[in-house]
């Protein structure tokens, strides 16, 4: 378990400066941000409006992996594009419906990112940013409302989404790789099936492109520069977030190599391997990875 605290915390100091949390605290938007390199994908950062919607401390949170915030009826198809959108590395935005620490189901946008290593093009971590989605009943209940003028429409407080009535009994899926969520709205009742207005949309991106534009400017402060986008292809011996978290499951003691490099170096090791050997208080796999890189360019 120590070594495992040890990779979470050298997951953002191995790449970022250490005034990167602070940065990310100041945001006022629900997010998380997740290492796929750690084995089970867990939850790196959580930001304070996060913890503030979902009502776990940050403790609960870190080191866990998003199933936890899945429930009974947790749309289990929405869960499935989740998961595919993982597993190819790319972006995602749904609506999907989780619970509160105290078991209220919530509806909420769920829109994912991906940070990319500059150097390498390798998937450095997931972003996946949560907008509470308001239902029309909910608005209707609490007095709110809409209007609009000659210029086009203008909101007033909240634009809300359109719900239709929907029972969601499908049964959960273990998901390894989703990741956690959150919203304010605990009005909502558990049968309507909602989908996100475009004001929730555009404040989702720009939620994300404000993330990403404080963990590009972190990393240029060491050097290790990140991107949103792809910004090279992955080369020879690459592992794809995708096999770190299938190879994380597998609790035996071994380690991969690149046979296409001098001396054969190490380009993976287990959580086993790394306990065993007493490495993971002095090593990790982000340092093995940059001996890999030098190795590369060499």
């Amino acid at each position: 378990m120590d070594s495992q605290l040890g990779l979470i915390e050298q997951s953002f100091n191995n790449r970022y400066t250490l005034w990167v949390h602070e940065a990310l605290d100041e945001l006022p938007d629900s997010f998380t941000i997740t290492d796929p390199s750690i084995s089970g994908h867990p939850i790196v950062f959580a930001s304070r409006g996060f913890l503030k919607m979902s009502g776990f401390s940050r403790a609960e949170i870190i080191g866990r992996n998003g199933r936890m915030f899945q429930g009974p009826r947790t749309n289990r198809r929405t869960i499935m594009e989740i998961r595919e959108a993982i597993r190819e590395e790319r972006p995602i935005e749904v609506n999907l419906l989780n619970y509160k620490k105290d078991g209220t189901p919530f509806w909420m946008l769920f829109k994912m990112s991906l940070v990319f290593g500059k150097e390498d093009g390798r998937a450095t971590h997931f972003v996946a940013v949560q907008v509470p989605i308001v239902s029309r009943k909910h608005m209707r209940n609490s007095g709110m409302s809409y209007s609009e003028d000659g210029g086009g429409s203008r909101l007033r407080e909240i634009v809300f989404g359109s719900c239709r009535r929907e029972v969601c009994s499908d049964s959960l899926l273990d998901l390894d790789r989703v990741l956690a969520l959150d919203s304010d709205d605990t009005g909502l009742e558990i049968e309507d099936s909602c989908e996100a207005s475009d004001l929730e949309k555009r404040k989702a991106a720009t939620a994300i492109d404000n993330i990403l534009s404080v963990l590009t400017h972190y990393s240029q402060l060491t050097g290790r520069l990140v991107c949103g986008k792809r910004c090279s292809l992955p080369g020879m011996g690459f592992i794809s977030s995708s096999l770190y978290i299938s190879l994380g499951r597998i609790k035996q003691s071994f380690v991969l190599i690149d046979p296409h490099l001098p001396d054969m170096p190490m380009v993976y090791a287990s959580d086993a391997f790394l306990k065993l050997t007493d490495k993971g208080k002095h090593s990790n796999r982000a340092s093995m990875h940059s001996t890999y890189l030098k190795l590369q360019e060499g």
